[in-house]
């Protein structure tokens, strides 16, 4: 699947993604140990046990780069010129391995870009929810999309 052209995007349009997850251990040790995350709560059973959590929380950036990766072919795929920013960024609920994370985007604002005439600016909430529908990870993305081939 495509992403969409800048000019293919309203405000209000809202995505929810097919792509589900179930979280696994490996998931949450492969991202903790490759961004050199050495928290306990993420690694150390014993310690994470002894949390008000009682069990490891998933490194909240798997949860963040998950939420973001399953949105790229419904947004972006072959039509990103570039990321611009990550806003707002909030974890409200924790989320424990074998969690099944769903996503959502809602676009929230269009823009032609001022300096590049073949492109235009969009905003959206990105949203992930565990099986529970307690959102676990949100936050607002701004991106330069190419403008559809005339």
């Amino acid at each position: 699947m495509a992403g969409r052209y800048f000019d293919e995007w309203k405000v209000g349009d809202r995505v929810e993604h097919q792509v589900t997850r179930t979280v696994t251990e490996t998931d949450n040790v492969l991202i903790s140990t490759l961004t050199h995350n050495p928290q306990p709560l993420h690694l150390d059973h014993g310690a994470a046990a002894a949390s008000e959590f009682g069990q490891p929380l998933v490194n909240s950036i798997f949860t963040f780069g998950l939420m973001v990766g399953v949105s790229v072919s419904d947004t972006t795929l072959g039509t990103l010129v570039a990321n611009l920013g990550y806003d707002k960024l909030i974890f409200p609920h924790p989320v424990f391995v074998g969690d099944t994370l769903r996503s959502q985007t809602e676009c929230t604002a269009v823009r032609a870009s001022k300096s590049r005439p073949n492109a235009g600016i969009v905003t959206w909430v990105h949203r992930s929810f565990n099986q529970r529908g307690e959102l676990v990870c949100q936050c607002e993305r701004s991106a330069l999309l190419l403008k559809k081939p005339q």
